[in-house]
């Protein structure tokens, strides 16, 4: 992989971003990189270091045992360069998306995201990232979505797993998998008395084998692998091309529990009547806790890049 020097232009920077994206199909950002991108589109200092500590409010996860966590949608409407909350909708994920696990194809009722998260304006500004780092990358395309359509639907996971005496956290049981999107995004908050060798992410081939862990992948169809560890690590996938699977969050000292805090980002286009998904894809607004933004402050931006 190529490694992206710090440059202090936005524009500039999402398009070698951007080249690496779309050349290898997956791209790793180090928080640091990160964090002044955040600030390029808006993000306050303060705001950032919130982020830190935004995963302690989290609520017990409706189907596992070893996650705390919390859920919510937002839209970015392309004609009026927003990016806005939409009403609460429950989620599933199936089988034919390459998803295997024992909760696919269940409705799941998640917590809504706390307003300290939604409000936040380096929250607001990992949205604006994302949007800037997919636009005009070309995938392929996945089944009952409306390709036609310029907007984005992203699903926020905001998640905390833990490893305790008990229970060994798995931030991705489901052993390899594709999580039924265009590009999946993955941010680091933090963790602690978390195991150097821990929640290490692998990246597969399509070729690879849903549902089989990490240990039994065919060394052949590991293409790269990475590790969350500093604050705002991230790692964006195209999830129809690249498939992927995580290790599990070890504990360092044994005494005590080990916690590993991310943010997840599922986008992908609206779907089509036909889709699994699709009585839950409401593009309404939060009716209680509405939250609207500019998606990007430079006219012209999305045009340039």
């Amino acid at each position: 992989m190529k490694v992206i020097e710090h440059k202090t232009d936005l524009l500039d920077s999402i398009k070698k971003l951007k080249s690496i994206y779309q050349e290898n199909k997956v791209i790793f950002i180090d928080g640091k990189r990160v964090s002044e991108l955040l600030k390029m589109l808006g993000a306050s200092e303060n705001d950032i270091e919130k982020l830190r500590f935004v995963s302690d409010n989290l609520k017990k996860d409706p189907t596992l045992n070893f996650r705390e966590s919390r859920s919510g949608r937002f839209v970015f409407d392309f004609k009026r360069n927003t990016i806005y909350r939409t009403e609460f909708q429950p989620f599933i994920l199936s089988k034919q998306e390459d998803f295997v696990r024992h909760d696919s194809g269940k409705i799941r009722h998640f917590y809504g995201i706390s307003e300290s998260l939604s409000d936040n304006s380096a929250f607001q500004a990992l949205l604006k990232l994302k949007h800037l780092l997919i636009q005009n990358i070309s995938f392929s395309p996945r089944p009952h979505l409306d390709y036609k359509s310029k907007d984005w639907v992203t699903t926020v996971f905001h998640l905390r797993t833990i490893t305790d005496s008990q229970t060994v956290g798995e931030p991705a049981l489901e052993g390899v998998h594709s999580d039924g999107v265009d590009h999946t995004m993955t941010v680091l908050f933090g963790h602690n008395n978390m195991g150097i060798n821990s929640a290490i992410s692998y990246i597969h081939s399509m070729e690879q084998k849903t549902s089989i862990s990490t240990k039994e992948a065919d060394p052949s169809h590991i293409l790269g692998q990475f590790q969350h560890w500093d604050f705002l690590d991230t790692l964006l996938i195209v999830d129809h091309e690249r498939k992927h699977s995580l290790t599990a969050v070890k504990r360092l000292d044994e005494r005590h529990n080990a916690t590993r805090d991310m943010l997840i980002l599922f986008t992908r286009k609206p779907t089509l009547m036909t889709h699994i998904s699709y009585q839950f894809d409401s593009k309404e607004a939060h009716p209680d806790y509405p939250v609207e933004f500019l998606a990007y402050h430079q006219g012209k931006l999305l045009e340039s890049i």
